[in-house]
């Protein structure tokens, strides 16, 4: 039982993250831009929010460590937003193919990244920082049998705000005004145009919220696997798009998705205290490609299913209203 607990708790280490991006991505392509740029904005989020981590630890200051970790989840948002509006630009004004402007970003980013921290580092590609973020044990609320273990004790308050995030992106798209004139965006922006909505104005918001969780995610996924970063985020952004595409750009499914997804991963790097898998004797490389495997296999039967927004993908032409 205990072994079950351990590997639930450490599957929310790499869910979250995933569920993040890949909400990200939702709000994007249900406004009709398709952004693969999920990866180099990570990196370029988990870039920013770590360097200011360190710039804060460095200084000394006085601030509680969970402050100090909301404070740069929203730097790391920022700067991920701000670095989508390169996406929206050329996806949305200047009507560029979505999937070479992404490309464009997912190439830069970690190039940037490893530049900039060079240069600041004297020629050390990694910034450093410390982990005080992980918190320890919440008092009564680890002691719920089951529920406990998995979510209170040796958890992250990121795992709390990646629930959050999820049940505000439900409320948001199916219970409110701008989530309806967002979808209709990338369904239908002739029928959306025609009522008055700033078809331009949505697909900006979508793109936009998709760089802000996106950056956000990047330094999600760093804080509770690593003290350095190397502007490298492991593929997330890519299996954030998979998840995307096999939940059906449903934010619940996204979440079985995420969660299925997270303990594949999770199996992969901590086989070796599972006995079964264990005495199975596979070399490491094997479990560690399971995530990705598991990946093309669902991929391969559950997209003919998928029910992408209409006009994703497709730039907006009023032209041809």
């Amino acid at each position: 039982m205990d072994i079950i607990l351990n590997v639930l708790n450490q599957t929310l280490v790499f869910t979250i993250p995933l569920l993040v991006v890949a909400l990200g991505g939702m709000f994007s392509e249900r406004s009709g831009v398709v952004n693969i740029a999920l990866e180099g904005i990570m990196i370029g989020g988990a870039f920013v929010g770590v360097y200011f981590i360190y710039l804060m630890q460095l200084a000394n200051t006085s601030l509680n460590p969970q402050l100090l970790l909301i404070l740069s989840l929203i730097v790391a948002g920022v700067f991920g937003a701000l670095l989508s509006l390169l996406h929206a630009f050329a996806a949305i004004n200047l009507k560029a193919d979505q999937t070479i402007s992404g490309t464009a970003i997912n190439m830069l980013a970690p190039g940037l990244g490893l530049f900039l921290a060079k240069l600041i580092f004297n020629g050390n590609s990694s910034v450093p920082f410390s982990n005080t973020f992980r918190i320890h044990e919440i008092p009564v609320l680890s002691q719920i049998p089951i529920l406990g273990p998995i979510l209170f004790k040796g958890a992250y308050i990121t795992t709390y705000l990646g629930i959050i995030i999820l049940i505000l992106s439900v409320i948001f798209l199916n219970k409110t005004r701008a989530g309806l004139r967002l979808r209709a965006c990338g369904e239908n922006p002739q029928a959306a145009d025609a009522a008055g909505v700033s078809v331009y104005k949505y697909r900006y918001i979508g793109v936009l919220l998709s760089g802000f969780l996106g950056g956000m995610g990047g330094l999600i996924y760093i804080i509770p696997i690593s003290t350095v970063f190397n502007s490298d985020v492991g593929g997330y952004g890519f299996l954030a798009l998979a998840i995307l595409i096999f939940g059906n750009w449903q934010p619940y499914r996204i979440a079985a998705a995420s969660l299925f997804f997270g303990i594949m991963k999770t199996l992969a790097y901590t086989y070796t205290a599972i006995p079964f898998l264990s005495a199975l004797g596979f070399p490491s490389v094997v479990y560690k490609l399971i995530p990705y495997v598991a990946t093309l296999i669902l991929l391969a039967f559950t997209s003919k299913n998928s029910a992408a927004p209409k006009a994703s993908g497709i730039p907006y032409d009023k032209s041809k209203r």
